[in-house]
């Protein structure tokens, strides 16, 4: 069987069915290949997927007749494309509704996990295996809706994931510094700890506000964020 624990309510998906602990991590899988791949430090996709963008844009300075010049806009249109992919994907699949215990199941092993123990450093990341995976089925994607510029942009996509995951890593392992960049703990923590259907986007909270997934407004935004920033004293 995966998922070695997960039984009764705590499958359903939603934040209530369980305690949220901003300390320790759990068991994924009784077989120790399953649970040693479910593991990743944060690094190790950050650094391949900056590291893939870069090789990309090289082989197409290479061995493409390909404007360069153009990179200059299709990096750009690539990051701002992977935000939007970044919040389809959370809101649609990580959040979808599960109906049947297996899709309850699934959901947890996917994204709930990670509600339950949100400061768990092993589970920040996609398992480079999956993330590999689908960045090869976005690329092929791409390739067909742009063809050979997809050299150009698809490194600005890589850029953006990378990027996604170290804002992603920061705002739940390290206190929110004291400028601007706050906002983005602000606006993920209320995800985690006050609405998880709502604040769906990590990296580029526009999104949120566009699509009409802010959990709240103003002032009362304000407050109750930094209410539900957790402790950063506790650490897993």
């Amino acid at each position: 069987m995966f998922i070695k624990f997960v039984s009764g309510n705590r499958t359903s998906g939603t934040m209530n069915d369980y305690k949220i602990s901003n300390k320790g991590t759990t068991q994924l899988s009784d077989n120790k290949v399953i649970e040693y791949l479910s593991r990743t430090h944060f690094a190790i996709p950050v650094i391949l997927y900056y590291t893939a963008g870069i090789l990309v844009l090289s082989y197409a300075w290479y061995y493409t007749d390909l404007n360069m010049w153009k990179a200059l806009y299709w990096v750009p249109v690539g990051l701002v494309v992977f935000t939007f992919v970044e919040y389809l994907i959370h809101r649609f699949l990580f959040h979808f509704e599960a109906k049947s215990e297996k899709q309850k199941k699934l959901k947890y092993n996917m994204h709930g996990v990670h509600h339950e123990f949100p400061r768990d450093k092993d589970r920040l990341v996609m398992p480079p295996l999956m993330s590999i995976l689908l960045a090869t089925v976005f690329y092929f994607l791409f390739k067909f809706l742009i063809g050979q510029e997809v050299l150009l942009f698809f490194p600005g996509f890589l850029a953006g994931y990378s990027t996604y995951l170290f804002i992603h890593y920061a705002v739940h392992r390290y206190k929110p510094p004291r400028n601007f960049l706050k906002y983005l703990w602000k606006h993920h923590s209320l995800h985690h700890y006050k609405s998880e259907n709502s604040a769906f986007s990590v990296s580029f909270p526009l999104w949120d506000i566009l699509f009409g997934t802010m959990p709240f407004t103003g002032k009362k935004r304000d407050k109750v964020a930094e209410e539900k920033l957790p402790d950063y004293q506790t650490v897993s």
